[in-house]
């Protein structure tokens, strides 16, 4: 009997291939360029003055600013994934499929997530900063960033819920289960990866906010006394600095502080997302 004789790929094969080879090299080649640019452009200005306890206007430090974005994404996203993976949960586990109250929310959610950051800027100043009276503060802030990032959390909690198989959910049901034990038995480990994937993006977007932020927690570059406190993130920060056009340098250093700190997040949250799934299959993750 003959050797199979290996068959030569299909010409639109390789051209697909080739497509999608230089559409991955591309996009790695300008994720590379621009880490590196910020990286080699703010590190060699990085200075003692920068982590200082306190600004001046001499050190320009960003180390306030640092801390208060950590405090304020922390305060966000306390505020903003309980209330979207409860609705989410509700939307997926509780309400009857096909329910047009669910796809009313879905459809506002998705809607609400494309909006841009400066309308949630004036509806945070608007309600928390003038009609709660809390001013210009940390907890306003946090409040506004926690309503901007629900439709986002709650959209990617669903669908991670949703690509959970109902076999187990039923196989839970079967073995005599709960509904509550098995969500938080069965379900919530499963779509715990991609929960925490909702979580990484709404914590990049937390981040990176500035307009949001300078209508509701201000711009003032000092360690908040109280959650009514005015203070600035970092964001705002390299805002400020290369607006004055004075700091460029230091700016250049914040950005890569900024840099940092992100990818160390991200990091966190993907060695979480690997523990928790080597725990639910019952082994240590590799």
């Amino acid at each position: 009997m003959k050797a199979l004789r290996t068959i030569a790929p299909h010409p639109p094969s390789l051209f697909l291939r080739f497509l999608t080879l230089a559409a991955a090299g591309l996009t790695m080649a300008f994720i590379c360029f621009l880490t590196g640019s910020i990286l080699i452009r703010g590190i060699p200005h990085l200075r003692a003055g920068l982590f200082a306890w306190r600004y001046t206007s001499e050190n320009v430090s960003f180390m306030p600013a640092l801390i208060n974005t950590v405090l304020i994404t922390l305060a966000a996203l306390a505020l903003a994934v309980p209330a979207g993976s409860g609705a989410a949960i509700w939307l997926v586990e509780y309400a009857r499929r096909g329910n047009k109250l669910v796809l009313a929310v879905r459809l506002a959610a998705e809607t609400l997530a494309g909006l841009p950051s400066i309308i949630y800027g004036l509806f945070g100043m608007l309600l928390f900063v003038i009609f709660l009276g809390w001013g210009y503060s940390l907890l306003a802030g946090a409040c506004t960033l926690a309503v901007m990032i629900l439709p986002l959390i709650l959209r990617t909690t669903e669908e991670a819920l949703l690509c959970v198989p109902d076999a187990y959910r039923e196989g839970s049901f079967g073995l005599g289960a709960g509904k509550l034990r098995t969500l938080f038995a069965v379900v919530l480990p499963s779509a715990a990866p991609g929960i925490l994937a909702g979580v990484i993006l709404g914590v990049g977007r937390i981040v990176g906010e500035t307009a949001a932020l300078i209508f509701t927690a201000g711009t003032v570059p000092e360690l908040p006394d109280s959650p009514f406190s005015s203070t600035r993130t970092m964001a705002v920060h390299l805002y400020n600095l290369s607006g004055e056009g004075l700091h460029i340098d230091q700016a250049a250093a914040a950005a890569a502080a900024l840099l940092v700190l992100v990818a160390g997040i991200n990091a966190l949250s993907a060695w979480g997302a690997k523990k928790i799934s080597g725990a639910r299959y019952g082994g240590h993750s590799q």
